[in-house]
């Protein structure tokens, strides 16, 4: 019995010392801290392909050599630079069965000057029909590789015009995308289109904390850092006048920070036994171009698990002390952070909004199609977040109190998959839709 005691007395102050020292590196001020920098007017909301990313870039890295994190391949650099293709609109023609098309319902995503096509060119033809999710559905088209002429019906003229954003960034690439918006589903087609094409550069900004004993099976904490810049606020948005920035505090400085967060959490307990990777993505917000780059460069059969934390600045719809995790039912994952968290005050939900496809639709979802138990952890309520892409979502909107609650339980819940002890169930690759 008294060995029990004394076994029972060094459990509990080992707990306590292993609270304190979490408290000691994941708290409000902490949190704030990083908060407070990534979103002020300063970093001018962050777009991608502005100076103002290039700054948030390099304040990310610095944090990452303090941290004393390795770099990506022993680059001597925390930044993975990448080159994107910006497509300027010149001109464009298209007939449908022998039909002219109004140019204005003519979308080319390509990285080719002059892109001429028939149905004989070899484009699968493919439809987004009315009452499904129009953008989850353009981006998997984007994203897929393969050429498309896509047929949108007009149930979504009043948005069709944003998808001209996909044009601003995409990789360079043989294959083209060509959307349509049309009331008739066509037999025959004929499709011209010119831009002018010009190369940029990006970078996603990532350290790595090398695993133990088992160096090449990886586990990814990640967000994305770009947000969506300065403009003019759309109609019917309450704001001040003079604030046309569009910081982004929670979209996603929120994610990012906590990727700082746990990146300094495990280099301070230094025993991870799998090869942690803490990324913050670029291009987020104009197609998820910096997170596709960073995922195709891992082989998915070597990547464990993948926590991709997006917009956790705010109280979920139960409350403090819970997030929920997209694609909680494609594997085992939840379960696994659930458990390792039973006795605590916290809870992960499984994603309320299935409707939204959020699975799909953040940076976890390259790694996701490639059965990587690759999953967002998020606490925005889709159906009313009030200061979602407005230039409302400052800093002062967010819970630095619930976000260091958020940051911790992501952390503690992960560590059988960083210890090597949990493996998720991977992604059934034939259930993708």
């Amino acid at each position: 019995m008294k060995k029990s005691i004394v076994v029972a007395i060094f459990s509990v102050l080992g707990f306590s010392v292993f609270a304190q020292d979490i408290n000691n590196i994941i708290n409000a001020k902490e949190v704030e801290r990083i908060e407070k920098i990534l979103s002020a007017d300063d970093m001018q909301g962050r777009r991608a392909f502005t100076p103002a990313a290039d700054k948030a870039a390099a304040f990310i890295a610095e944090e990452f050599k303090k941290t004393g994190l390795a770099t990506l391949n022993t680059t001597g650099t925390y930044l993975q630079s990448f080159a994107m293709i910006k497509a300027k609109f010149i001109s464009a023609t298209c007939t449908f069965d022998g039909a002219a098309v109004d140019t204005k319902n003519v979308i080319a995503i390509t990285s080719k000057p002059q892109l001429s096509i028939t149905e004989n060119s070899g484009f699968q033809k493919v439809q987004i029909a009315a009452g499904t999710n129009f953008f989850g559905e353009a981006r998997k088209y984007i994203q897929s590789g393969k050429s498309y002429v896509v047929v949108v019906d007009t149930a979504f003229a009043k948005n069709f015009g944003r998808l001209t954003g996909f044009k601003n960034a995409m990789f360079k690439a043989e294959t083209s995308v060509v959307f349509v918006l049309s009331a008739t589903n066509p037999t025959s087609f004929s499709i011209e289109a010119k831009h002018e094409i010009t190369e940029q550069k990006l970078a996603n900004v990532v350290g790595i904390l090398p695993g133990k004993s088992k160096p090449t099976e990886y586990v990814i904490f990640s967000g994305h850092y770009d947000h969506l810049g300065v403009g003019s606020p759309r109609e019917g948005e309450k704001h001040d006048d003079k604030d046309s920035i569009y910081n982004g505090a929670n979209d996603d400085a929120a994610g990012t920070t906590a990727v700082i967060m746990l990146a300094k959490y495990y280099k301070a307990l230094n025993n991870n036994q799998r090869t942690l990777v803490f990324a913050a993505f670029t291009a987020e917000e104009v197609g998820g171009f910096g997170a596709q780059y960073f995922s195709k460069q891992f082989n998915p059969n070597q990547v464990m698990a993948m926590f991709n934390i997006e917009m956790i600045g705010t109280e979920s719809k139960w409350g403090t002390n819970s997030a929920y995790i997209t694609g909680f039912e494609k594997t085992d994952m939840g379960k696994i952070l659930q458990a390792n968290l039973q006795g605590s005050a916290f809870t992960f939900y499984p994603d309320p909004y299935t409707k939204e496809n959020l699975f799909y639709r953040s940076d976890n979802a390259t790694l996701a199609r490639l059965g990587v138990p690759a999953h967002t952890i998020s606490t925005s309520k889709m159906d009313s977040e009030p200061n979602y892409h407005k230039v409302s979502d400052e800093i002062g909107t967010l819970d630095m109190n619930n976000m260091a609650e958020i940051i911790k339980a992501i952390a503690v819940s992960a560590k059988g998959i960083v210890a090597g002890k949990d493996t998720p169930s991977r992604v059934d690759t034939k259930s993708l839709n």
